[in-house]
């Protein structure tokens, strides 16, 4: 069954109307008729099993049949800092990183990204982006679309830090030396609706002087268990992590 995330909170309607991207995807992509059933999800996270009533020229009209009951979500928020990689690793970070749980996703400007951030490309890039999300979202059967906002300077992640009930950077000199504990205490003192904020560096990884700003901004230093992750293959492996000791474990 299909999945449609809008982009308002449900208000007590019980008919609902999907326009735009949905319409046109519902109507001329899918070719659905009256009758068929679709999943629709609202901004507050309620998420309903619709049937459609009626296709117009211009939406599509459907009615609440039944809720979901079952919870979708990660019992804590997790948010991804990647530092800009290069190509679509990025790209691939969010949409596997979507189908895992994380709750947000935010590009910074690292002293090691190779990449040069191109400003007046931005908000083309911040929708595929959210778009990727989005489907990914839909896929897994989210009942939460992920935010994913535009690159930022490493300066506003210590900023916006203070925020997050825990802290943590993947930081490959750690896994070098050994260290594979501190990720597995910090999981068990996760608590449900926890914030959870993890910094992790683009291809060349995360600089002595980044290190060292965490640091001192109350980043708990983390290595990843004994092998070199790859940028994109790190964010993935934390999601997992807190997925199964938080949601298979219980």
């Amino acid at each position: 069954m299909q999945r449609y995330f809008l982009d308002k909170p449900y208000s007590g309607e019980k008919e609902i109307m999907l326009t735009n991207n949905h319409f046109h995807h519902i109507a001329r992509v899918m070719r659905m008729s009256p009758e068929e059933l679709i999943y629709v999800v609202f901004q507050n996270q309620k998420a309903c099993i619709a049937k459609i009533t009626d296709i117009t020229n211009e939406a599509v009209i459907a009615s609440i049949v039944k809720w979901e009951e079952m919870n979708k979500e990660m019992p804590v928020h997790v948010t991804i800092a990647s530092g800009l990689p290069k190509g679509d690793k990025l790209e691939w970070i969010i949409q596997k990183g979507t189908e895992l749980g994380a709750f947000e996703f935010i590009p910074f400007i690292a002293d090691r990204s190779v990449v040069k951030w191109d400003v007046k490309k931005e908000q083309k890039k911040v929708t595929r982006w959210l778009k990727i999300a989005e489907e990914a979202a839909e896929q897994s059967h989210r009942q939460y679309k992920p935010n994913v906002l535009p690159p930022v300077v490493f300066k506003e992640i210590l900023q916006i830090s203070s925020k997050y009930t825990h802290k943590i950077v993947a930081y490959e000199e750690n896994a070098k030396q050994g260290e594979s504990t501190n990720f597995a205490k910090m999981l068990k003192n996760f608590k449900q609706d926890d914030t959870v904020l993890i910094v992790f560096g683009p291809e060349g990884g995360i600089s002595n002087s980044e290190i060292e700003h965490l640091r001192n901004n109350g980043f708990e230093i983390c290595g990843f268990g004994p092998r070199i992750l790859r940028t994109e293959t790190a964010p993935l492996y934390a999601l997992s992590a807190i997925s199964y000791h938080l949601e298979l474990m219980r």
